[in-house]
């Protein structure tokens, strides 16, 4: 790992783990590599940040650099699910109740999406 950040359960024991100005990678839970989301997505990140995985092993991840959160399903593309009013998103979780919650540091505080 070059930097790591951020770092997330996934639900088969693995893990996730952000890189600060690199990458997202994900390990089983045997400890090796699985794959990068760059590189599985074509998806270009800015400065991964927060890392959480939902119910249904979609990655969720804040950029703090692009000002996003996207989602990374196990298959399909990458979907932005926050594009505007974050102004330095650090932290990202979601609850059972469809709800997501990102730290947001440049505004100190923590926004609701649903």
């Amino acid at each position: 790992l070059q930097g790591p950040r951020y770092i997330s359960p996934a639900p088969n024991g693995g893990f996730v783990v952000s890189e600060e100005c690199g990458d997202v990678k994900v390990f089983m839970s045997s400890r090796k590599l699985l794959c990068c989301l760059s590189s599985k997505y074509g998806h270009r990140f800015g400065n991964p940040a927060g890392v959480c995985v939902d119910v249904e092993g979609s990655i969720l991840v804040a950029d703090e650099q692009r000002r996003t959160v996207h989602l990374f399903p196990e298959r399909g593309p990458p979907i932005c699910l926050v594009s505007a009013g974050l102004r330095k998103p650090v932290g990202v979780t979601c609850s059972s109740f469809g709800h997501l919650f990102v730290a947001d540091a440049g505004e100190n505080c923590v926004k609701v999406f649903k």
